[in-house]
């Protein structure tokens, strides 16, 4: 790897954010690729620049080819996160299926007896208030944030924290109606339709769940088809 390659992919680490080394294996040139940019000697068309978002949003690293011939592309992203306010009962099935599929998880309820090690085993827990536990966890591109509570004074100030963040995945528990009253309260705080808009509610796949087993299902499934779809333009 050339240094002046070497100093940009650190500085990118460092700020946790995703990025590619695409190095065309009989020359190699070398590009770094972003979701939104790329740099460097190695030409790519925009077949290949899409190969290579694709291996980031797949998180794996492949060989593509090119019509100059075969680009090793190498991902470098930062870990999954999931960052669930509220250890209420859902969040029980939903936080070990997280973990199981390579999210390190979260959860932050300032209510002591909810959230208990008994209850979540070998998760970080965070008992401040979500706003407070929020702003340190600094939710990045490669995290999901989901509101559980259906208690406005604890999800509001979260979700206020995540749409101020680039989150990948912003999702509310709630019916229709309390989600309308979320809509409002967010507006008065100065949030805009296309920042509220960013909000998955009712939050999950439609996959007919009614346990919060099968709930915890429908919104891991959304969570997950939302890291691996490309981002509209």
């Amino acid at each position: 790897m050339k240094t002046d390659t070497l100093d940009v992919l650190r500085r990118t680490r460092a700020a946790k954010d995703p990025v590619a080394l695409a190095t065309h294996l009989a020359s190699g040139a070398e590009r770094l690729v972003w979701p939104d940019r790329s740099q460097g000697a190695l030409e790519l068309d925009e077949a290949a620049l899409a190969a290579a978002r694709a291996a980031l949003r797949d998180d794996r690293s492949r060989t593509i080819e090119t019509p100059a011939g075969p680009v090793f592309v190498n991902v470098y992203n930062p870990p999954r996160r999931l960052v669930v306010v509220g250890a209420v009962h859902i969040a029980q099935p939903l936080v070990p299926m997280a973990a199981i599929s390579g999210f390190q998880v979260v959860v932050i309820d300032p209510r002591h007896g909810f959230a208990t090690d008994a209850r979540f085993p070998q998760v970080t827990l965070d008992t401040d208030w979500p706003d407070e536990a929020m702003e340190r966890v600094r939710p990045d591109v490669r995290t999901a944030v989901v509101t559980l509570t259906h208690d406005p004074k604890l999800d509001d100030p979260a979700l206020a924290v995540a749409l101020r963040s680039p989150a990948f995945y912003i999702g509310a528990l709630g019916s229709r109606r309390t989600h309308a009253a979320r809509v409002e309260r967010l507006k008065a705080l100065g949030f805009g339709d296309n920042e509220i808009g960013r909000i998955d509610a009712p939050i999950g796949l439609d996959i007919g769940a009614i346990s919060p087993a099968e709930i915890a299902i429908s919104i891991l499934a959304k969570i997950t088809q939302t890291l691996h779809t490309e981002p509209a333009e």
